[in-house]
């Protein structure tokens, strides 16, 4: 199956947008495990045991990894994923973008030696930055547009003079994702959870795109409003879908022992509401 295939299927079997975000920082970690790097596989692979039936992906960010010299616990992890949990795609969250050669070897980190389903990047650079991860048959990537944080006002939210219509920055990127960019049909947008209007405007541009939509949870985003502007279903099938991440809000819900159980019922809470907003 390919990359879009494998969403709309985790949302049939697991009736789920919701993507648990995967950022391990131990000193989070509860008192058994607090402060220690070596645990960060123990810990991301109780919070999938726990959730893998409610989640239409996982999300697993790199930085949070790569800090603490944990590559090696990351390889394990995604193995763990692949063998106890393989209907649920995995999406490395890497935000990735550099010129075409080095562009190749990054592809071929994210799929070839962590085996991700997706990844996500930045356009800044052009499609020539992009181009090398569509050479890979049915993998995806995500695309940057309409981040979550206060500073892509910076850079997204300008307008584009030389272009018809002044689009921001964002639209242009959301048209370019709909349009001659997606030549395998694999790409998708990022928009951030704390701009429902944004996320709607970029539905409107990108109608057929599958969003990653980030910032439910800790970062305030509304689930409700999240997917009331950009989930779009006719006929009871969805014609896009829509990865509603949450990170922390799930697997820091406790810091006791308890821990695992306790993002099972985060995820829980968070997945019905948004199932219930989409038939709001």
């Amino acid at each position: 199956m390919t990359f879009i295939e494998q969403l709309r299927k985790a949302e049939r079997d697991n009736g789920s947008l919701l993507c648990v975000g995967l950022d391990p920082e131990p000193a989070k970690f509860p008192a058994a495990m607090k402060g220690d790097a070596s645990k960060i596989y123990d810990f991301c692979a109780a919070i999938v045991d726990a959730t893998a039936d409610l989640v239409i992906a996982f999300k697993p960010q790199i930085a949070y990894f790569a800090a603490h010299g944990a590559e090696a616990q990351l390889e394990r992890l995604m193995a763990h994923m692949r063998k106890t949990a393989p209907h649920v795609p995995v999406i490395l969250d890497a935000k990735r973008g550099d010129i075409g050669s080095t562009a190749e070897q990054y592809a071929r980190e994210a799929f070839e030696r962590y085996g991700a389903d997706c990844v996500t990047l930045s356009p800044f650079m052009g499609f020539d930055s992009v181009q090398p991860y569509l050479k890979y048959h049915g993998k995806g990537a995500f695309l940057l547009c309409r981040t979550s944080n206060p500073g892509g006002d910076d850079l997204q939210n300008q307008r584009l003079a030389g272009l018809n219509g002044q689009p921001t920055l964002f639209e242009h990127i959301a048209s370019l994702v709909q349009g001659p960019w997606n030549t395998n049909g694999q790409l998708g947008l990022v928009v951030g959870a704390t701009y429902p209007a944004e996320i709607e405007r970029v539905r409107q541009v990108a109608p057929t795109v599958p969003l990653l939509i980030p910032g439910v949870g800790a970062q305030g985003g509304d689930a409700v409003a999240t997917v009331k502007a950009g989930y779009r279903a006719a006929n009871g099938e969805t014609t896009a879908p829509i990865v509603v991440n949450s990170s922390r809000a799930v697997i820091y819900a406790s810091a006791g022992a308890d821990f695992a159980q306790a993002a099972r019922g985060a995820a829980i809470a968070t997945r019905d509401q948004l199932r219930a907003a989409q038939s709001a």
